[in-house]
């Protein structure tokens, strides 16, 4: 902003001696004002020319030195134990888990006249979590589903009992669905892995045409991890689509889900459910189809204990 310059009212009429006094006395003033108190034997000095040379003092300050950087053994650490922490192929999970989440669907994919109309959310609200307190969770889960040698395809054909063995025998064991849910939606609650609005074009899935028949399904796989953008907040992989995978409800035991303990997460690559939320029971232990596969879970040590 700028401002009108300031004017001097009754000055301009002045003699010029008078004028010449008054502009001495404003030098002194500024003089005083600005520069240091002088000794009390210069104090009696009024000599116009001493005052012209008068030197203003200018106070220098050093600057404090840099605080010195933290030293970064315990961030080091911290990354060393978290990257030992699980088996090659795994990968770490760990925050604050949310038990009861309110997931609101702001947009249907399909009309309401669809049998499925309550199956495909294109866009969500986000989340709220309604648990009075969040549960710390620490654990190892595969960073994409169980993938066949030869083909790099995920392993099909595969049943609750045969996940829950294969798992068993390497060291681990069926994740819960709480740890699956979490490792699919981290700790912001996202309904799908990679955020709150569906992309058919994330993961494998809304494969509509040339689809097969119940029992004969043709084979759309895909190499697991090809779908970079299929990744969780944890960089877990291919938990919406490609095939549905087998957890076990939670609970004591072998916990309970509408009276089964055998959960299938993730849906497969039709045109279905995908949310990290949803869920599907009513197959048996022995259950398995060309759309039905495995990822497995593992503790992790505690953090003390894997920094060592």
């Amino acid at each position: 902003m700028m401002y009108p310059p300031a004017r001097t009212r009754g000055n301009e009429h002045r003699p010029a001696a008078a004028r010449a006094t008054v502009a001495l006395g404003a030098a002194l003033l500024f003089v005083a004002t600005v520069a240091p108190a002088c000794a009390k034997n210069q104090a009696s000095q009024k000599d116009a020319t001493l005052a012209a040379s008068a030197t203003l003092a200018i106070a220098t300050v050093t600057p404090a030195p840099p605080a010195p950087k933290a030293s970064p053994t315990v961030a080091s650490a911290k990354k060393s134990a978290d990257a030992s922490a699980c088996p090659a192929g795994m990968a770490l999970v760990e925050g604050e888990y949310c038990p009861d989440v309110e997931q609101k669907c702001l947009e249907w994919m399909d009309p309401p006249s669809s049998r499925y109309h309550h199956f495909r959310c294109a866009r969500y609200a986000k989340s709220v979590c309604k648990s009075k307190e969040r549960v710390h969770m620490r654990y190892c889960i595969d960073a994409t589903e169980r993938a066949e040698d030869d083909t790099g395809l995920p392993r099909h054909f595969m049943s609750w009992t045969s996940s829950k063995k294969l798992c068993e025998a390497e060291g681990g064991r069926l994740c819960r669905e709480s740890e699956w849910q979490f490792a699919c939606e981290g700790e912001e609650m996202r309904p799908y892995p990679y955020g709150w609005e569906r992309d058919a074009g994330a993961c494998n899935v809304d494969r509509s045409t040339n689809i097969g028949k119940p029992g004969r399904l043709v084979d759309h796989r895909a190499a697991v991890g090809s779908h970079d953008k299929c990744a969780s907040p944890f960089g877990v992989q291919d938990m919406a689509g490609n095939v549905e995978e087998w957890v076990q409800a939670d609970g004591r035991g072998m916990g309970n889900k509408m009276g089964w303990k055998e959960v299938l997460k993730g849906s497969w690559w039709i045109p279905s459910r995908h949310a990290c939320r949803q869920f599907q029971v009513g197959h048996d232990a022995v259950y398995n189809g060309a759309e039905t596969g495995t990822r497995c879970c593992k503790d992790a040590p505690q953090r003390e204990v894997a920094a060592r």
